[in-house]
């Protein structure tokens, strides 16, 4: 008993150190916290902390109830169901795409048809942990396409419960077609049930657990969840739908908050745990042999973000910066991944799915941020006709919505075609752009006098917006940004 305390201590402290080194670089802790688990478990040569990684079974487990759990506790559901047709069609073109890519790569595999649905949830739905994580430390929080990408990464949430639901009745191994089709009606029955208890019956629920004390309340809860997810798993659903589904329920209960608080360092103890345990169950020796697949499924899914990216920026009307930083934020796959591997290895499928996602999420988790800091250059490459032709001046600019000089916006139209300033000196100009505090036309940094930045700096007037044929966006000096309203305001269009 002592030895099995001070391996499995010495795991998660190595664990923690190791992913502490890593945010040093702006990495995300799930690929760390596998490595560990990896490099000290029994399919690696060299020291194991763990002989054995069943021990960690019951621990592991917790740690995916409580993640799913608190991805339902903070669902935004009401955000989600009062979003605009475009978010729906957006998430809808980036989840059919991926998920899409993810099933013909698992079907080419030739590894059977239950591989290949797993191997088309876990390309097919990104890390929202890891993508929010981006958002923050690349200080996007305020750009234009950031809200669609949070509205993208909350609707794959609502579809990884229905994919949960289809996948759990298949990876049991129905005998027959009729008994599969029971199955999945029973899945989605459970969950339709589920559905009408958040909606009906979550303030019976909010009291059940509800207490003064932080303490009991917290046991009330875990016991609760824990319940929950345990009798989805004797119905034949997945524990992580019940955990994720009485999570919807909490969330609907005055007891919501301080359930968040409570939950969410449990939450990152238990799914550490989580996911040093799947690393535990790799052996590096069949990394070898899903090298090959593995690289496939990471630049399958570059190309199939980067063109969802290019989708959704033609749907919002972003420039190409915007629609590069939509597909290659969402580009980190983690946690749902792995969860489906899980689900796949204890369900006795093929061995090679385990090493297959390990190998494909540690690879996306270390390029996804590095990809994601460098937006700017895959912008350039885009070419201007997939984004209507708007942006052949500033397709590398930030999009932003947090512009606090739109109150010295006076101007907004004029009849001039021409620079004077360039006139009276006998100059030609490339393009022409307007100062929206004075109406001033000027011309652009591209022409041989740049007079509308010389006006800028002359009077302090930080707004133009550009009167070239077939554009129409506005850049602010100061804030060194293109501008547009927020998504949803009164005044956004698609051509901002």
């Amino acid at each position: 008993m002592h030895a099995d305390l001070v391996g499995f201590g010495a795991i998660v402290l190595i664990a923690g150190l190791l992913a502490r080194g890593g945010r040093r670089f702006g990495l995300p802790t799930v690929p760390f916290y596998m490595l560990t688990g990896i490099l000290l478990g029994p399919g690696t040569p060299g020291p194991v902390l763990i002989e054995h990684p069943e021990d960690l079974t019951l621990l592991a487990s917790l740690g995916l109830v409580l993640l799913l759990f608190h991805l339902g506790v903070e669902f935004p559901l009401q955000q989600v169901l009062g979003s605009g047709r475009r978010l729906f069609l957006a998430a809808g073109c980036y989840i059919g795409m991926n998920v899409g890519a993810g099933l013909l790569l698992g079907f080419a595999l030739g590894w059977g048809t239950s591989e290949a649905l797993v191997i088309g949830g876990a390309l097919g739905i990104s890390s929202s942990a890891i993508a929010t994580k981006l958002l923050i430390e690349l200080r996007r929080l305020t750009n234009a396409e950031t809200p669609v990408i949070l509205g993208i990464i909350v609707i794959e949430d609502l579809f990884l419960a229905f994919y949960l639901a289809l996948l759990s009745p298949v990876l049991s191994d129905a005998g027959s077609a009729g008994e599969l089709a029971l199955d999945i009606a029973t899945s989605f029955g459970y969950l339709l049930l589920l559905f009408v208890v958040a909606r009906f019956g979550a303030r019976w629920i909010g009291r059940l657990i509800d207490s003064r004390e932080d303490e009991l309340l917290a046991i009330a809860m875990v016991g609760l969840v824990v319940l929950v997810a345990g009798l989805s798993a004797d119905v034949g659903v997945s524990d992580a739908i019940g955990a994720l589904m009485i999570g919807l329920v909490i969330s609907r209960t005055s007891v919501r908050e301080r359930v968040e608080r409570l939950v969410t360092p449990l939450r990152d103890v238990f799914a550490a745990v989580f996911f040093v345990a799947f690393g535990l169950s790799i052996d590096v020796g069949a990394f070898g042999a899903v090298a090959v697949p593995a690289l496939l499924a990471v630049l399958l899914t570059l190309v199939v973000n980067i063109s969802a990216g290019l989708v959704t920026g033609a749907l919002f009307g972003f420039n190409q910066r915007g629609a590069a930083n939509v597909g290659l934020t969402v580009l980190g796959r983690g946690e749902f991944s792995l969860i489906l591997a899980t689900m796949a290895l204890a369900a006795g499928l093929d061995d090679r799915i385990g090493p297959f996602v390990a190998l494909y999420v540690l690879v996306l988790a270390v390029l996804s941020p590095m990809l994601a800091a460098r937006s700017r250059y895959l912008a350039r490459v885009i070419p201007d006709r997939l984004l209507r032709n708007r942006w052949r001046y500033v397709r590398e600019e930030t999009m932003s919505t947090a512009c606090t000089h739109l109150d010295r916006i006076q101007i907004t139209e004029t009849d001039e075609e021409s620079c004077s300033l360039c006139e009276e000196t006998g100059d030609d100009w490339v393009h022409l752009r307007m100062c929206l505090s004075c109406g001033a036309v000027r011309c652009c940094d591209d022409s041989v006098n740049k007079h509308a930045t010389a006006h800028f700096h002359e009077t302090g007037h930080p707004l133009i917006r550009t009167l070239e044929p077939g554009e129409d966006w506005r850049y602010c000096y100061i804030d060194q940004t293109l501008v547009r309203e927020p998504m949803g305001s009164a005044t956004t269009t698609d051509h901002t």
